[in-house]
Formats: structure tokens, C-alpha cells, sequence
């Protein structure tokens, strides 16, 4: 049985800098892992690719030929990947053994995530042919700076937990570049009427209703927490 790890999150949180240093910290204490590119929109690399989507399509060709923008091209490319779950991927994981550990840098289009069904049938894929899939949710650090910036980010998060249905681990990333980390604590473990006071504070009363129940998630059933990750210290 192989193991697999989406990486997924915002365009700029950071994945494919996760993945690199992953790749090195395994390197540096013996494990063996494979990263797979699956954004055709990609370019430079800080990793060795094991797979890479732009084999079977790129966002350059798609928009050459199809005269799509940069979305309309990306989601295009991502359903021709979901078309050929069964051929190209199929091929391409038979090339790895039961215990091998893949890592897969996805596009950064919160739609894939949020509610289009093309990574969930691409998990489903994975499970049917063994492997063991976790989902690693990546938000930039510099994004929480005030409880509504918090708010959106749980409820992405939350959206990708639903949408999934995968083990899932929310980091903040870049933690390196934040001047006040006292701040991003206090979003770490958030205490949930706190956040509740904070949002009505800064937003009207007519939107009090709905602010307590964006709140509810949170403070029902603790779905949404954050790990901090500063990719400057050796523990981490």
C-alpha cells in the first residue's frame, strides 16, 4: 500500500516551497519520497520531478490553441487530467512500488478544492489503487492579520475538509516573513466568542447573525486549527 500527500492551498501560500524542503529534510535523514508536479502552469523547480502533468497537457498549449485565459485553461487542463485518471496516471503510478511516499504539488485555483469535483475524483482514483491519502492545506501567514482574513481562511480550509473527505493538516505558511508573531498566535488556538466580539467590532450590526455562525464551526466541533511553519528552524 503506497502513501500519498496532496498539497493544496492558495495561489502564493507557499506549496511547492513546502514540497522542496520536505524533499530535503527526507533526503537529509534517508527516506525516500516523490514529488509529482500537477500544475500545468508551472515552470521552475527546486525539486526532482518524479511525475509531471505537463507530460500529458500545459497550460501554454491549452491557451495557445484554445484561446482560453489562465483559469479558463487551468480548469480546462485539470479536467483532461481527470479524463485520463484510468491511462496517463494509471501508467504513471504502476512505475512505484507498495511503500513508496508521494507528494503531489497542486495548482493553487481554490475551485479545485472548494467545490469542483476534479480532486476528490483524483483522490478516489489514488485509494482504488491503494495508496493511503492525506491532504496538507497550505495558507500564508502574512494573510491573517485581522479576525476577518482569519474567518475567510477557515472557511476555505473548511470548504477543502468537506469537499475531500481526507486526514487534513492546516499550516501557515512563511512564518519566516511575519514581524509580529504574537499576532498570528492568537489565531493558533482561538478562542471563538473572542473572535465572535472581534468580528462584530469591525463589521455592521445587520451582518451579526451570519458572523455568529461563520463562527460556529470553529467553536462546535474545533474543525479548523493552523501548525505554524517557519522552514528557518531545524525543528519544525
Amino acid at each position: 500500500m503506497g502513501y500519498a500527500q496532496l498539497v493544496i492551498g492558495p495561489a502564493g501560500s507557499g506549496k511547492s516551497t513546502y514540497c522542496s524542503s520536505l524533499y530535503r529534510d527526507c533526503e537529509t535523514v534517508g527516506r525516500t519520497i516523490h514529488i509529482v508536479n500537477l500544475d500545468p502552469a508551472a515552470e521552475n523547480f527546486d525539486y526532482p520531478v518524479a511525475m509531471d502533468i505537463r507530460e500529458l497537457i500545459s497550460l501554454d498549449d491549452v491557451m495557445e490553441e484554445l484561446g482560453l485565459g489562465p483559469n479558463g485553461g487551468l480548469m480546462y487542463c485539470m479536467e483532461h487530467l481527470e479524463e485520463n485518471l484510468d491511462d496517463w496516471l494509471t501508467e504513471e503510478l504502476d512505475n512505484y512500488l507498495d511503500d513508496d511516499y508521494l507528494v503531489f504539488d497542486c495548482p493553487g485555483q481554490i475551485e479545485l478544492f472548494s467545490h469542483v469535483p476534479v480532486l476528490r475524483n483524483f483522490v478516489e482514483h489514488l485509494k482504488r489503487k491503494g495508496f493511503n491519502v492525506c491532504a496538507v492545506y497550505m495558507l500564508d501567514s502574512q494573510f491573517m492579520t485581522d479576525v476577518t482574513k482569519f474567518i475567510s481562511g477557515c472557511m476555505a480550509s473548511l470548504s477543502a475538509m468537506v469537499q475531500l473527505e481526507l486526514p487534513h493538516v492546516n499550516i501557515l505558511s512563511k512564518m519566516d516573513l511575519v514581524t509580529s508573531k504574537k499576532d498570528i498566535e492568537n489565531f493558533l488556538n482561538p478562542e471563538p466568542q473572542a473572535l465572535l466580539s472581534e468580528l462584530n467590532k469591525c463589521m455592521g450590526p445587520q451582518l451579526a447573525k451570519l458572523n455568529k455562525l461563520l463562527i460556529e464551526p470553529v467553536d462546535d466541533y474545533s474543525m479548523v486549527s493552523f501548525v505554524p511553519l517557519d522552514l528557518r528552524k531545524e525543528s519544525r
